[in-house]
């Protein structure tokens, strides 16, 4: 860009948001991006602050700010995007990028708002309960459709979830696809392939969209064994009780690159996923990978992972047992989804997310020399 920019981007610690902030917000900060990162949500935990603090350049404010999906009340989210709205006008933001886009339902900001649609209750309910919408719900998918009404720009991680949002919210302009990417880290230096094979499935266990429970059924009848890595209890009080797999729990970052090393089958079983960091990193350390047949999935790795209904509890027992007696097809599948994985890089997304900047800062311009 021609004039360095200052941005201020929200971001929680409880889930793939906030690995996806801080990829985005280092790859900016080579472009001569500053990020300001308001964290809102969950408390930040300290290996969070320092990989946060580790990225040069990026400041941190940690706000104490509720989401939109655990706040209690319509006004707590409203009065928390008139707070984000005044903290970039204290900071002389140039944009702000929104990743919870209710924020911008009712907040008056200073500057072009950019909002990504990672995901929402509305489009979450559909692909897990299906049906009406509850009271909970409702207010906040009406706060989620004024935010993107709100904002100057959408953007999505794939263009099936663009395409599931506007048909959800009946917008008249699909949001912007960016594929989220993620930076390949090397294996452990003490990596080992594991001798005997086993299946990893990693992420919020909690979260009923990741139908872990499903996997779970299923392990009861594996002859290897399945961990699960992950918090099993979320913030708006949703949990789960694994009873077949072994629950590992959160996993500190170096401990699941060594778990990808070792390259198990990856399964991700899910009902609802826009996009699905976990796979992504599995991918890239050449796990095999086994996957629900959903959109978003088909798009990302159709031709590279194996595929079985999300809740087709037979035909994923039939299809890991199958993988699991034939190391050929693990390898060749691992090998197919390193390679593609090679398609969803930090770079990659840093582009397309500082055109979409460049692109909403070119229509104010042109507003501002039209009004003139």
């Amino acid at each position: 860009m021609a004039n360095p920019l200052r941005v201020l981007m929200t971001a929680d610690a409880a889930g793939g948001v906030w690995t996806y902030a801080l990829d985005l917000a280092s790859g900016l900060r080579e472009r001569g991006v500053t990020t300001i990162l308001a964290a809102l949500g969950p408390p930040v935990s300290d290996a969070q602050r320092a990989a946060a603090e580790a990225v040069a350049g990026v400041r941190l404010i940690e706000t104490g700010l509720p989401l939109d999906w655990t706040a209690e009340s319509r006004t707590q989210i409203v009065d928390a995007g008139r707070a984000i709205a005044a903290l970039a006008a204290e900071l002389g933001c140039d944009l702000v990028h929104l990743n919870s886009p209710a924020l911008a339902a009712e907040a008056r900001f200073p500057c072009p708002v950019i909002a990504v649609c990672h995901s929402c209750v509305a489009t979450w309910w559909a692909a897990v309960r299906g049906g009406r919408l509850p009271d909970d719900f409702a207010w906040r998918t009406d706060l989620v459709r004024a935010g993107y009404k709100a904002a100057d720009m959408l953007l999505a991680p794939t263009a099936a979830f663009a395409r599931t949002t506007a048909e959800a919210y009946s917008l008249s302009k699909l949001p912007r696809a960016i594929h989220n990417g993620r930076a390949a880290r090397p294996a452990p230096a003490a990596a080992d392939r594991a001798t005997e094979p086993f299946i990893l499935t990693a992420g919020r266990l909690w979260d009923e969209g990741k139908n872990v429970a499903t996997l779970d059924r299923v392990a009861a009848h594996l002859p290897s064994p399945v961990l699960a890595a992950g918090p099993t209890a979320g913030p708006n009080g949703a949990a789960i009780a694994i009873r077949h797999a072994k629950a590992l729990g959160h996993v500190p970052t170096a401990a699941l690159d060594a778990l990808f090393a070792a390259r198990p089958v990856f399964v991700s079983p899910a009902l609802y996923e826009p996009f699905g960091l976990a796979v992504l990193e599995a991918a890239q350390a050449a796990c095999p990978l086994v996957l629900s047949d959903i959109t978003t999935f088909r798009e990302l790795w159709d031709g590279a992972a194996l595929f079985v209904a999300p809740r087709a509890e037979d035909s994923a027992l039939g299809v890991l047992e199958r993988l699991l007696a034939d190391p050929e097809e693990r390898n060749r599948l691992g090998r197919a989804a390193q390679e593609r994985a090679a398609r969803y890089t930090v770079t990659a997304m840093v582009d397309r997310v500082e055109k979409a900047y460049r692109d909403v800062l070119a229509r104010k311009r042109t507003k501002l020399m039209t009004a003139a």
